[in-house]
């Protein structure tokens, strides 16, 4: 079991799964959305995603281009998830979790649209899209 919230405490979660797998996405929209280089996320299983507190606080950022919803505290800005409606996939946003992660991203995806600035030294994989395996 994991627990996150937001950056002022109001939004909290629990995770009653496993974290999938993992990595830093430097597509142009999880860029601005992170207001940083990259936002660290990770696949995970929506049925086993709760809120516990400040549901009513959630709010929803809806990409009509990509139909993917963005989850965010209304009061501190926190990105809290994302989820792509019909599909079952939900992406956690690492960076809120208070409950300590063994191990981290295990790649970086869209590096062919990363920010000139950024340079990346990590050795993990790099990908210029979305690996499909």
């Amino acid at each position: 079991m994991y627990e996150g919230s937001c950056l002022c405490g109001a939004v909290a979660y629990r995770l009653d799964a496993e974290i999938g797998k993992g990595y830093f996405c430097h597509c142009q929209r999880c860029r601005k959305a992170s207001g940083s280089a990259y936002a660290a996320n990770a696949l995970i299983a929506p049925e086993a995603f709760h809120i516990t507190r400040g549901e009513a606080l959630l709010s929803d950022y809806h990409n009509p281009e990509t139909g993917l919803i963005r989850r965010f505290c209304s009061q501190c800005g926190s990105p809290m998830v994302s989820v792509r409606p019909g599909t079952g996939i939900m992406v956690l946003r690492l960076g809120s979790l208070d409950t300590p992660l063994e191990q981290g991203p295990g790649a970086h995806i869209f590096v062919a649209s990363k920010a000139q600035w950024d340079h990346i030294h990590d050795g993990l994989p790099c990908f210029n899209e979305r690996p499909t395996a």
